[in-house]
């Protein structure tokens, strides 16, 4: 299948709007959405009453292309090794009420959905780029949590306000990493920001001992390859791998410790909470065998402590081929999904995250169990009643966990659209690859080189997830994402 040179995009973008479509998603605002959108006007009342904290040196740090900034974080040492931890998050409710035509779309879709050809905002891009995006240089309310971590990365102490909040520097995750790292140079955003250099150490040192301490409690540490098509004006040229770095590590460490405060204050308020979880894994058996081929042995019964020593040890063993593994076992580990705890409820948990309490709240201008969880904790600050009877909660739970899913598959598809766009002229060469999915709908595999996955068509009997092979390409078809390969024995 040939393809006009500069029409990749256009290409792709049909593709993305088409799989929206038949996903049950909303590729386009409604015309009610948009009159309401046209109605909003920035508010700068109400900032006096709620705390002022725009003297702080807030940052956000995100994808160099983010323009939907949910959070902001600072530090702040104290004695005896301490640190106060401020994270702020967009006060997206202040705009977005419910059962307006705006809140329709987002909790139909619950998801900004991201595709390599084009942004599917869950809300507009005047709320979500500028009047709810903690924006650089602008005044924004925000939902402030604040942390104490102790020196050993324990949290002694949190509390939840609402603040009024401003950003003095929009960092990117790479520049800042690097400099963290001693790889690069400072990026001129902070060095502008008088005491923003130390206060991100600060930061960062913090973080790294608190995710020691979750790693201690068997948190998972895993590094998957994400690839992201790199575009020559319209026309794809390579695919990009994202990679983690110690930048969103302090974001990532810092969300999680929020998501766990907003969690357990809604549980103390006698509130219920939207949950993440992700349930005991589904083929844990299989993750096990996968152990054994690295020598070493996992206990039968599902075991994070154990998962997480196994991963250390096995990036130590094979840091190239690390990301492979790792996208095993999290497919082996199964999806997460959204679920309501009610008062009295014993909660779950997060397998991954080895945590017990995790509500998402960091997100509210991508995400809508956010949104909700927005919702219920300014209800529960201001003494109100819930503002969600409980099976609506648990529809929107499972409603979440569905869009969610579908979401991901649009993203998939047109990611796999890329690849096979950039793939189409190499039919019947041949690659190394890792399988990543064994089931009855299919054996899949991911290549090496370039990190393009697709589905074997022939001589696959005998692979599991985990196994490596030799394969050749042997059929792409760019408007259904496939790419077909065979196994070369």
């Amino acid at each position: 299948m040939s393809t006009n040179d500069g029409q990749h995009r256009l290409r792709l973008q049909r593709i993305a709007r088409q799989a929206m479509l038949e996903r049950g998603l909303l590729p386009d605002f409604s015309a009610a959405a948009i009159a309401q959108l046209n109605d909003i006007r920035e508010n700068v009342s109400g900032f006096e009453k709620v705390r002022d904290l725009r003297d702080l040196l807030w940052c956000s740090i995100d994808n160099d292309d983010s323009n939907d900034l949910d959070q902001l974080t600072v530090a702040a040492g104290m004695p005896g090794g301490c640190a106060r931890i401020f994270i702020a998050i967009a006060d997206v409710d202040e705009f977005v009420k419910k059962f307006t035509a705006i809140d329709e779309h987002a909790r139909h879709n619950t998801t900004s959905v991201y595709t390599a050809a084009e942004i599917f905002s869950m809300l507009p891009e005047k709320l979500s780029y500028d009047i709810t995006s903690l924006n650089y240089e602008s005044d924004r309310l925000a939902i402030v949590i604040e942390i104490i971590v102790a020196a050993d990365g324990s949290l002694q102490n949190a509390d939840i306000y609402r603040a009024v909040v401003r950003n003095r520097a929009k960092l990117a995750y790479d520049s800042v990493a690097a400099w963290l790292d001693g790889t690069g140079p400072m990026p001129q955003a902070i060095s502008i920001v008088k005491g923003l250099a130390e206060n991100l150490r600060l930061q960062n040192q913090v973080a790294q001992k608190m995710r020691a301490l979750r790693h201690m409690h068997g948190a998972l540490d895993f590094e998957t390859i994400e690839a992201r098509p790199v575009f020559d004006k319209d026309e794809i040229k390579d695919l990009k791998t994202e990679k983690r770095n110690s930048a969103k590590d302090i974001v990532e460490d810092f969300m999680i410790a929020a998501n766990g405060v907003t969690a357990r204050y809604l549980t103390a308020k006698k509130f219920p909470s939207l949950r993440r979880v992700v349930r005991t894994p589904k083929r844990w058996n299989r993750i096990v065998e996968i152990a054994l081929q690295h020598n070493f042995v996992l206990p039968e019964d599902p075991d994070s402590k154990a998962l997480d020593q196994f991963l250390v040890a096995a990036k130590a063993a094979d840091p190239l081929r690390f990301p492979d593994l790792c996208l095993s076992v999290i497919k082996l580990l199964g999806m997460g999904e959204y679920a309501v705890e009610f008062p009295g409820d014993s909660p779950e948990g997060h397998f991954g995250l080895a945590v017990k309490d995790y509500a998402h709240s960091t997100a509210p201008n991508r995400r809508y169990p956010d949104l909700i969880t927005h919702r219920l904790l300014k209800a529960a600050l201001s003494g109100d009643s819930v503002p969600y009877e409980k099976a609506e909660l648990i529809a929107l739970a499972k409603h979440c966990t569905e869009a969610e899913n579908a979401a991901q598959k649009v993203e998939r598809q047109v990611g796999k659209a890329a690849a096979a766009i950039l793939l189409e002229s190499r039919v019947g060469e041949t690659f190394d690859a890792i399988v990543t999915g064994a089931s009855h709908k299919g054996t899949w595999v991911r290549l090496l080189n370039p990190p393009v996955e697709g589905r074997l068509v022939d001589n696959f009997k005998g692979l599991d997830v985990g196994h490596r092979t030799r394969v050749q390409l042997v059929d792409t078809n760019v408007e259904l994402g496939y790419i077909d390969f065979k196994q070369i024995k």
